[in-house]
């Protein structure tokens, strides 16, 4: 979950101007490189090259549709696999286009096809602001009438997740799941070797940290990347000050209170969080919970995607590792994850292909397998969820309480969310940045955050 994509209005409209004076559809902005799994020829138009496609997809008269996401982990790939499976099924084929590294390495990349007139049949992005300049510009499908024919605002819960798919009264992108941010995840391995109880919050966490490290554990696994050191601090804020502090920070964009007393508090605990981590060397997200499936770590703040982890190295929830929503203080969901759009395109038959994966997407079967491995929680609160395990219970006990929050990219533009990050990476990287310094800097940045 990680979040970016600053998108320049004026080269869009460039790029669509341009692609009027050709007599073609063109679409959005910047740049990286992908991996597509499976196919690595694209068309002009972003039509998948005809030399890929497979025998069962030329029987059945299906196509072939490319789908970008940032899904590469262990977890997160098996994930996928089943929404590929689905896809499949109905005689049309799944084109992997994962893009490695993370949303904010993804995004760009997204971007810059769409924009540049090369889009893919559908592509991921956050809950939340992240496609919303696309949509302005004409470049996303509208799949309001799909939407109403499969009664979607009846289905899906809680509704903030469509209502971020809707811009002008229109339905733009399919919801698959929710994740949430507010999770610390336990090795009990880590702490019987320590010889001291599994926390049952960060409080208990932070006592048992000097056992940790007498017995070679890093206290507390953290990986380096702005997104997450920004996601740590946001976890803490929850957990520390509360719901209500966090809607006053991110959602009513409360300079004084982000400037105060409160709020000092929460910097005093990621600070204790930046020391408790110093000696963890992590980059991915995932290259941390590692360390705590093997028991290197005491624990690891990370949203609930990292339970995909634990289920592909043959973990037991309750058994081999312990977690704990709202670091055991304040236990709320996030109503964050994923969703997926639909960029235009001129082949009919792909046009076509495209309402049929939004439909897989959103099917029961669909939901359930898809988000048992993904470590998330399906959209749909109709679905059969006995298979879940010990974690997955407790976040649908928290969502069927109503015990809910905003994440930061239904809150806050792409570009804020982006200098916030920027802070923590720093803060994080820089232990002579003291906690009142980094707290003055954060607050102006709330005050000027759209």
């Amino acid at each position: 979950m990680e979040r970016r994509a600053t998108i320049a209005l004026a080269t869009i409209a460039v790029v669509v101007l341009a692609a009027a004076g050709c007599g073609k559809k063109k679409s959005e902005k910047s740049a990286e490189s992908d991996k597509s799994a499976e196919m690595g020829k694209t068309t002009e138009g972003g039509n998948t090259a005809e030399a890929g496609k497979t025998e069962e997809s030329g029987k059945s008269g299906g196509v072939d549709l490319e789908v970008t996401h940032w899904w590469t982990s262990g977890g997160e790939a098996a994930a996928v696999a089943e929404f590929a499976k689905a896809f499949d099924a109905t005689g049309n084929h799944w084109v992997d286009g994962a893009i490695a590294g993370s949303g904010d390495v993804a995004r760009p990349v997204m971007i810059s096809r769409i924009t540049g007139g090369k889009p893919m049949g559908a592509t991921q992005f956050n809950h939340g602001k992240q496609a919303e300049e696309l949509v302005q510009a004409g470049l996303m499908r509208d799949l309001t009438d799909l939407a109403t024919k499969e009664h979607w605002k009846n289905i899906i819960k809680p509704s903030s997740l469509l209502d971020s798919c809707t811009l002008d009264g229109k339905i733009y992108c399919v919801p698959v799941n929710i994740h949430s941010q507010q999770w610390l995840w336990l090795s009990n391995k880590a702490f019987q070797d320590a010889g001291v109880p599994v926390p049952t919050n960060w409080d208990e966490f932070v006592k048992a940290a000097p056992a940790l490290e007498k017995a070679g554990k890093v206290p507390l696994a953290q990986g380096q990347q702005s997104w997450q050191t920004t996601l740590t601090f946001q976890v803490l804020l929850v957990a520390i000050a509360g719901p209500e502090a966090y809607n006053k920070v991110f959602g009513e964009k409360d300079k004084a209170f982000a400037a105060g007393p409160e709020m000092a508090k929460v910097f005093a605990a990621a600070d204790m969080a930046r020391k408790l981590s110093a000696k963890s060397t992590a980059q991915e997200w995932n290259q941390a919970t590692s360390m705590v499936i093997k028991g290197e770590a005491g624990g690891q703040i990370m949203g609930d995607w990292a339970r995909g982890e634990f289920q592909v190295a043959g973990q037991v929830a309750g058994k081999d590792y312990t977690c704990l929503p709202g670091l055991g203080v304040h236990e709320v969901i996030q109503t964050g994850g994923d969703a997926f759009y639909f960029p235009k395109l001129q082949d009919e038959a792909k046009s076509k292909a495209q309402e049929t994966l939004a439909s897989v997407m959103l099917s029961k079967e669909t939901q359930v397998a898809f988000n048992l491995k993904k470590g998330s929680l399906p959209v749909r609160g109709d679905v059969d969820l006995n298979a879940a395990d010990d974690c997955m219970k407790k976040g649908l006990a928290i969502l069927a309480k109503g015990a809910v929050i905003q994440a930061p990219d239904q809150l806050m533009s792409p570009d804020s969310n982006t200098q916030i990050n920027d802070l923590f990476s720093e803060f994080f990287k820089t232990p002579k940045m003291t906690p009142a310094q980094a707290q003055k800097r954060f607050a102006d940045l709330v005050a000027k955050a759209k």
